[in-house]
């Protein structure tokens, strides 16, 4: 399935898109057993961003396809990023327990020269409680 994106509208902000996508599908390699995920994409978009349904397609599309976890883990970033090219995208994948094994694959790209903005903690600035 064909991957799908729009321009960004805001292109001159950065700002975080947190995706949560609970139904991820494929098969072992080595059993033809099916593997379960959860998958967890967090960007933030340079010029344009994943469209939904084509992107809920792409990931259906695994539902029969033999793959590591390591392997379909970046193999669904690299195509993420080929398509979007932003200025930070990680793909979390939390695969369900196999053998009393639970397997978690963390896959990360950086735009080259894009560094985030400092972190801002507002709990340090909650206003103080006015009674006497």
């Amino acid at each position: 399935m064909a991957l799908e994106s729009f321009p960004n509208p805001n292109p001159e902000r950065d700002y975080h898109i947190h995706m949560e996508i609970p139904e991820f599908t494929c098969l072992c390699p080595k059993t033809g057993q099916p593997d379960f995920a959860t998958l967890y994409l967090d960007y933030i978009p340079d010029s344009h961003c994943v469209e939904l349904k084509s992107l809920k397609l792409y990931i259906v599309s695994y539902r029969n396809k033999g793959a590591f976890h390591e392997a379909v883990t970046n193999q669904i970033l690299n195509d993420l990023v080929a398509l979007t090219h932003p200025r930070f995208m990680r793909l979390t994948a939390k695969f369900y327990v196999r053998g009393g094994i639970f397997t978690n694959v963390v896959a990360e790209h950086r735009k080259p020269g894009w560094e985030p903005a400092p972190l801002v903690d507002l709990a340090r600035f909650e206003p103080q409680s006015n009674t006497r």
